[in-house]
């Protein structure tokens, strides 16, 4: 039962169809040709009733066109207007209280007051019914309809609607223009959107296409729709179009020009269901808050799902989320984020998803979370073609990717609790050039971060881990280049992992690393199984450690050591040999050695505290001049050798 503002509009068919075929400046010839879902109100004939001797409590069915003659008629208690195929028009009803009435009598030309509700809560919108101008048209009948389809919702919302229901409808909206009137001419994206009301659904079809109207050069805002500091909204269905190659890009265009197609500000309780998303020219939807977290107006945006949505051809990215938590990200598919077009770059960023909230230290080196992202699921995704990657995890804690198939990369930085697990990794196009997963980013906000469970295939590299607390394991990583890089590592947990590549097995090269443990592994390499060179081997880190142990490396390529410093190579069987070379605090121990096309274990180069000890090492089989173990040191008493075998095949 709520109090109803007046609805301002007249329709007018015949001002439709003369603007939209509407030619002059600022015209936007897209948008197809529009097919009008036609209204059930088909009734011509006049009533021949008037609403004076209306009764309390009296159910009246309209199946005529009653014309009010510009009139307000007031209407007495609990009186309802039932819809048969006719309509209202051309005035104002004022109920008392209890009064009801079909959505189907709605249009902008009546106006309802006092107490009145409708009968369903589902609404059905006609554009014809609203005057909402659909396919090719100007800025400022965009800008109307923009006007309009937001006042619908919040009308029908105000009446009792709980759902909007769109099908047939193709029309154009401007949303990069400042509407306000007041001495604040700020433009606030969110604001300038079609908003939709808390504790509401919007359910679109294949049939609906919501575009928007290209902005000019330079701007850098603008979206379709929006939620901004509402709850319990649920939209569904549709296609959203974006400018991407409509607009005009200015030369000075940093990769920040363009639009959204939604807009998520300071949401709550809000499910994203089965929506299209197309050529965002700035790209698809933001999530972001009212306030900093530190200040007591924070207004955090919680509990997003955005499940079975299609983004194709975003620019600069699908997802950006700078600040929620609880947000699940389900059963999407992601296509081409980031790439270029005809129109345009494929603008800076290039992932599909990007999780990226803004923090800083203040003077006395605290670290304050202007914007905070934790507990985000993205899970059974699908994403191909993206020109940086498929999510990049740059800040947030307890993120989750988890069951997608990838076609192109994964990185976290500055991260805590996130879990890339059980996805498939398979190379396309320009990915199989590069890494499947980056662990990067250190200092005091990285750790408790796990690789686990994936299938990586078609990569020139499997997994980077150069973080802090990375436990990678259980993964399956075949037919890429290198297997898994070490590079600026500490603490790193690579355990039980698969790997069967055509170049290094595990590599760390040109860099340092500590407490990193490689323990359980199997691997199959064309290369090296395993290749560290000029590893930890400047003064400051030269108490670093890495331990090798219980591997098994398959076929009879080698491990090499050169120029490293710290390691601990234990307890692996090994088909293929050993060489080192210029190391320091090096301990090879246990382990079972096949050579066949080298020598068990080669020692060149000069050393420092070495020891080769109880390793079982079989006659090498490829030829007479290999040996089970070789020491050209030149500084062989540096090298301990003590307890090792030498058994024939």
């Amino acid at each position: 039962m709520k109090n109803v503002c007046s609805c301002l509009l007249i329709l007018c068919m015949v001002f439709f169809a003369s603007c939209s075929n509407e030619s002059a400046d600022g015209v936007i010839p897209e948008g197809g040709n529009p097919d009008p879902d036609i209204p059930e109100n088909t009734a011509t004939t006049p009533c021949d009733f008037d609403l004076t001797g209306v009764t309390p409590n009296q159910t009246l069915v309209i199946d005529c066109v009653l014309d009010l003659e510009g009139q307000t008629v007031n209407l007495p208690a609990n009186v309802t207007l039932q819809f048969d195929k006719g309509d209202i028009i051309n005035g104002t009803l004022n109920f008392a209280v209890g009064g009801k009435i079909d959505g189907r009598l709605l249009s902008s030309k009546l106006n309802l007051e006092g107490d009145v509700t409708l009968i369903d809560p589902t609404f059905k919108f006609y554009a014809l019914r609203w005057e909402l101008i659909e396919g090719r048209t100007t800025s400022d009948i965009a800008l109307e309809n923009t006007a309009i389809l937001e006042k619908v919702m919040f009308l029908t919302k105000e009446l009792g609607a709980t759902t909007c229901t769109v099908d047939k409808l193709d029309a154009y909206f401007e949303v990069t223009k400042v509407t306000s009137t007041t001495s604040n001419q700020n433009f606030y994206t969110s604001l300038e959107a079609v908003n939709i009301p808390s504790d509401f659904s919007l359910k679109m079809t294949d049939n609906t296409h919501l575009r928007i109207f290209p902005g000019e050069p330079e701007t850098k805002g603008g979206a379709i729709l929006a939620v901004r500091d509402a709850e319990n909204i649920t939209i569904t269905g549709g296609t959203l179009h974006g400018d991407r190659d409509q607009r005009i890009y200015s030369p000075s265009d940093d990769g920040l020009e363009g639009s959204h197609l939604f807009h998520i500000h300071s949401g709550r309780n809000i499910v994203l269901d089965g929506i299209r998303f197309e050529e965002g020219s700035k790209g698809s939807i933001t999530i972001y808050s009212f306030g900093f977290s530190f200040n007591p107006d924070y207004n955090p945006t919680t509990n997003v799902t955005i499940k079975n949505c299609v983004f194709k051809d975003s620019r600069r990215m699908a997802i950006a989320l700078t600040d929620g938590r609880d947000i699940v990200i389900e059963g999407n598919t992601f296509i081409n984020s980031g790439q270029p077009s005809s129109n345009s770059d494929g603008g800076e960023v290039g992932y599909a998803i990007n999780i990226e909230p803004d923090r800083y230290r203040d003077e006395n080196g605290v670290l304050k979370e202007r914007q905070k992202v934790f507990n985000v699921l993205i899970k059974g995704n699908t994403e191909s073609g993206s020109r940086g990657g498929f999510v990049t995890l740059t800040i947030g804690q307890d993120l989750t990717v988890e069951d997608n198939n990838i076609g192109s990369r994964v990185v976290y930085s500055l991260v805590s609790g996130v879990r890339v697990v059980n996805n498939r990794f398979k190379a396309v196009d320009k990915a199989t050039e590069s890494w499947a997963i980056f662990a990067a980013g250190s200092g005091e906000t990285v750790f408790n971060n796990e690789i686990s469970g994936n299938t990586i295939e078609g990569y020139s590299l499997g997994i980077v881990t150069g973080s802090y607390d990375t436990y990678v394991h259980t993964n399956t990583i075949k037919e890429c280049g290198a297997g898994i890089q070490i590079s600026q590592a500490f603490k790193a947990r690579i355990h039980d992992n698969d790997i069967n590549v055509t170049k290094n097995g595990i590599q760390s090269t040109n860099t340092y690393a500590d407490e990193i443990e490689i323990i359980g592994n199997k691997v199959t390499s064309e290369s090296f199984h395993v290749y560290f060179a000029q590893l930890n081997n400047k003064e400051e880190h030269k108490t670093h450690t890495m331990v090798l142990e219980g591997n098994t490396f398959i076929n009879t390529r080698k491990v090499s050591f050169s120029n490293t410093t710290g390691i601990t190579f234990q307890n692996n069987e090994i088909t293929g040999g050993i060489e080192i070379g210029n190391t320091s605090n090096t301990l090879i121990m246990g382990n079972t050695i096949r050579p066949n096309e080298s020598d068990g274990i080669r020692l060149y180069g000069t050393h420092a505290g070495i020891s080769i000890m109880n390793n079982t090492i079989y006659e090498p089989t490829g030829a007479e001049r290999y040996v089970c173990i070789k020491n050209t040191s030149e500084t062989p008493g540096a090298i301990t050798d003590s307890g090792n075998t030498c058994t024939a095949n």
